[in-house]
C-alpha cells in the first residue's frame, strides 16, 4: 500500500493543496496565499468533493483575517465558487459565527482551531459511517464478500482521511468483506477513473472500471450486491444532489432490486431545503465535454448542456448513511430527528 500524499496541509501562513486536476499521473502542489488563490482553487476544482471543499473554505476565511481583508465579503466571494456542495456554505456560516464571537483579534486562532477539529472530526465521523454501512450490508444481504459499485471519488482525496461512500469500499477491503469494486468513470470530469482508482490502487483494493453507459448491463450481469453514493446536497425530505450520473444509477438500481445507499455527514444536509426541485445545480464550462485534457473532440462551436449534478429523488433511495445513523423513513421529521441525535 502505498503511502497517502497529503491532499491539504497549511504551511507558514498559507494553505497548500493537492491539485486533484493532474491525478494520477502528476502530483502537483497549489499554494493559497490569499482569499482569491481559495475561490478559484475551489472554483477550477484543484480541490473537490463537499468535505474538503468546506475544510478549504475554512482556511480561506483564515487567510482572510490573516491578510486583513474585508471578512464579510471574502465570504461571500467564497461561497459563490461552487453553489450546490452545502458544505461550503456551512462552514463559511460557522467561521463567521466564530468571528463575530471572538472578535477580529482572536479570529486567527479560534479559526485555526476550528479547521482542525473539523479536520479531525471528518476522519471519526467517516469510519462511524463505514462501520453503519457494513453492519447494515450485513444485516440485509449477510455474504461473506459483496460487489459494490460507486460514482465519482468520495474517499480521501474528496472528504478526509477516510472517505464517505468510498470509504465503505475501503472498510470493506480492509475487514476482508469485499469482492470486488466497480467505480464508474464519471465524465466529464473523470473523478473515478483519475481519482478513485487512484485511491483504490493505491491501497491495493480489486476493482473494474466501468462507464457509465454500462450502469444495466453491469447491474443486470455483475452479482452486485450494493451502490454507494456520496452526496453534495441532501434536502429535508431527503432527495439528494450528487455528481451527475448518480439519478440514474439509483433509477438503474430500483428496476433491478439492488440497494442503493447515499453516504454522507450531518453537514452535507440541508433543511432549509424542502426538496431536490429546490437545490441550485452548477453548470460547468462547454471545454469540460468538448476537450479532453485540451485536445478537442467536438467541432469548433458545440454548444454543451454540462450539469455538474442531479439530485437523486427519495423514492430511489433505499437509505441515507450519516455518522448519526441511518434513515430510511423519508419524513420531514424523521430526517431532521436523526441528524439532531447528539
Amino acid at each position: 500500500m502505498s503511502p497517502k500524499i497529503p491532499v491539504l496541509r497549511w504551511q507558514n501562513e498559507h494553505l497548500e493543496l493537492l491539485d486533484q486536476r493532474y491525478l494520477p499521473h502528476e502530483q502537483k502542489i497549489v499554494k493559497v496565499k490569499n482569499v482569491e488563490d481559495c475561490y478559484h482553487a475551489i472554483k477550477d476544482m484543484v480541490v473537490r468533493g463537499a468535505p474538503l471543499i468546506g475544510t478549504t473554505a475554512i482556511y480561506g476565511a483564515i487567510l482572510s483575517v490573516l491578510n486583513n481583508d474585508d471578512f464579510h465579503l471574502s465570504l461571500k466571494r467564497l461561497e459563490s465558487a461552487r453553489p450546490t456542495a452545502v458544505n461550503l456554505s456551512f462552514e463559511l456560516k460557522q467561521c463567521l459565527k466564530i468571528y463575530e464571537e471572538v472578535g477580529k483579534e482572536d479570529a486567527l486562532t479560534s479559526l485555526l482551531d476550528y479547521a482542525k477539529k473539523q479536520y479531525d472530526q471528518l476522519h471519526a465521523d467517516n469510519l462511524k459511517m463505514a462501520d453503519i454501512a457494513l453492519k447494515e450490508l450485513d444485516q440485509t444481504i449477510n455474504k461473506e464478500k459483496y460487489n459494490l459499485v460507486t460514482i465519482c471519488n468520495t474517499g480521501y482525496l474528496a472528504c478526509g482521511e477516510v472517505g464517505t461512500a468510498l470509504g465503505v469500499i475501503s472498510e470493506a477491503h480492509r475487514r476482508g468483506k469485499l469482492k470486488k469494486a466497480y467505480p464508474t468513470e464519471t465524465r466529464p470530469y473523470l473523478q473515478g477513473s483519475r481519482l478513485t482508482c487512484y485511491e483504490l490502487q493505491s491501497e491495493d483494493v480489486p476493482y473494474e472500471l466501468i462507464v457509465e453507459g454500462a450502469f444495466s448491463y453491469v447491474l443486470e450481469n455483475l452479482n452486485i450486491d450494493a451502490i454507494f453514493v456520496g452526496a453534495d446536497r441532501i434536502a429535508k425530505n431527503g432527495d439528494t444532489a450528487n455528481k451527475v450520473g448518480t439519478s440514474t444509477l439509483s433509477i438503474v438500481a430500483k428496476n433491478y432490486g439492488i440497494p442503493f445507499y447515499v453516504v454522507a455527514p450531518s453537514s452535507s444536509f440541508d433543511l432549509s431545503t424542502l426538496n431536490g426541485g429546490d437545490i441550485e445545480i452548477e453548470m460547468r464550462p462547454d471545454e469540460e465535454i468538448t476537450q479532453v485534457f485540451g485536445k478537442k473532440i467536438a467541432p469548433n462551436g458545440t454548444k454543451t448542456v454540462n450539469p455538474s449534478f442531479d439530485v437523486t429523488k427519495n423514492t430511489f433511495i433505499t437509505g441515507i448513511i450519516c455518522e448519526k445513523g441511518i434513515i430510511k423513513s423519508f419524513t420531514n421529521d424523521e430526517v431532521q430527528r436523526t441528524i439532531s441525535e447528539e
